[in-house]
């Protein structure tokens, strides 16, 4: 697939907010990806907290500091990465443009920063893999009901150069979002976001025809068995007898959850509430920050998601004990906008901003950084 260039006058026009480049998006698309994309569970309320409980946290400066030269470097499950910011596992990112997860796959590696491809990708993990090279990715997986197509995707991943498996928890059973129903769009319907069962070997074992030639049943039997509602802590084992890799949990806001996390050998966690697209009503992910981080108590790396938006929410919860961040819907509207360049462009802004930021605050590196900048 051609990796479209934009001309340098169009590069020089792309936005610098989260606002625009979200206003340029709605332009750019139809009513359904849009909102597919920009919707939230219920009412929006968690989505409102995510970003109002990020504002209530000041940043209080230091001066008279050295900070001419500024390390946004960090360690992450034995790797050092250049800056502590991680593109979110998003899906069927085709609805935003043709190239979809090929494209910003692309950018992350350009830009060395770990991509995490979703289950439901438009593309397979295999073929994201081969636009990335060497760069970072780690593979985000919705345990299926049949664990052999879960096995399947965990040894597929791991042929495919993913450094770490991410088990997202908080989507079992899909959130209530009244826009897609309004609209009454699914991508998935449309055939998007299905490419890594289409593409396995053990899923397509239990069609009579491939999903080329029916459809129709293909999409029944995924939708049988795509998530399962019935995992517990025991089912870590099944996973962590599958596969070497680091396992990190998405979705953990209740300190309980952290300390079983811990207590069950896992090696990170990511504190979300699905950028507030599940459960509406949710606590907001930085207000569950500190709380997981004081459990953990530094004994494996605890990353944070959902509202994350400039440079200074990345240095809210850094000082507030996260060893990175995800960023998620920037980039998709991002790619929305100008696909590859745009994707680009979303990660450029958030890494200067952050530098920016770490300076004015009086510090010269992340690793410096510490709960007293912040106050509520």
């Amino acid at each position: 697939m051609n990796n479209q260039v934009l001309p340098e006058s169009e590069k020089a026009m792309l936005p610098f907010t989260h606002r625009e480049w979200e206003r340029r998006a709605r332009e750019k698309l139809e009513i359904g990806p849009y909102s597919f994309i920009s919707g939230n569970a219920g009412m929006g309320e968690t989505a409102n907290s995510n970003r109002a409980a990020i504002k209530e946290w000041k940043i209080v400066p230091r001066v008279f500091r050295d900070v001419e030269k500024r390390d946004l470097s960090i360690e992450l499950l034995e790797k050092k990465f250049s800056t502590p910011i991680l593109l979110a596992p998003i899906g069927v990112q085709k609805i935003m443009h043709p190239e979809g997860e090929l494209a910003s796959a692309r950018a992350a590696a350009d830009s060395r920063i770990p991509f995490i491809a979703s289950t439901m990708s438009s593309y397979s993990m295999e073929e994201i893999a081969s636009v990335m090279g060497d760069a970072p990715r780690w593979f985000q997986l919705y345990c299926s009901k049949d664990k052999e197509i879960t096995k399947s995707f965990i040894k597929r991943a791991e042929r495919s150069g993913y450094s770490a498996i991410v088990i997202t928890l908080d989507s079992s059973v899909m959130g209530w979002r009244v826009q897609d129903l309004e609209n009454n769009y699914s991508p998935f319907r449309l055939g998007i976001g299905l490419a890594n069962y289409f593409s396995d070997s053990t899923f397509c074992s239990k069609l009579v025809k491939p999903p080329a030639e029916d459809f129709a049943a293909a999409f029944s039997i995924f939708s049988k068995i795509n998530t399962s509602a019935s995992l517990t802590w025991e089912d870590l084992e099944f996973l962590r007898e599958n596969t070497k890799l680091p396992i990190l949990l998405k979705g953990i806001v209740d300190p309980r959850d952290a300390k079983l996390a811990l207590d069950h050998g896992v090696d990170g966690i990511i504190v979300s509430n699905h950028g507030g697209r599940q459960l509406d009503g949710s606590i907001a992910a930085i207000d569950a920050l500190p709380k997981v981080c004081y459990v953990i108590g530094g004994k494996i790396p605890v990353l944070m998601d959902s509202g994350i938006r400039t440079g200074t929410d990345v240095i809210k919860a850094l000082a507030l004990g996260a060893s990175a961040v995800l960023l998620g819907r920037p980039f998709a509207y991002g790619l929305a906008v100008a696909g590859e360049e745009g994707v680009k462009q979303v990660i450029r802004n958030l890494i200067t901003e952050t530098e920016v930021s770490l300076g004015l605050s009086g510090y010269h590196s992340i690793k410096s950084l510490d709960r007293s900048l912040v106050v509520k």
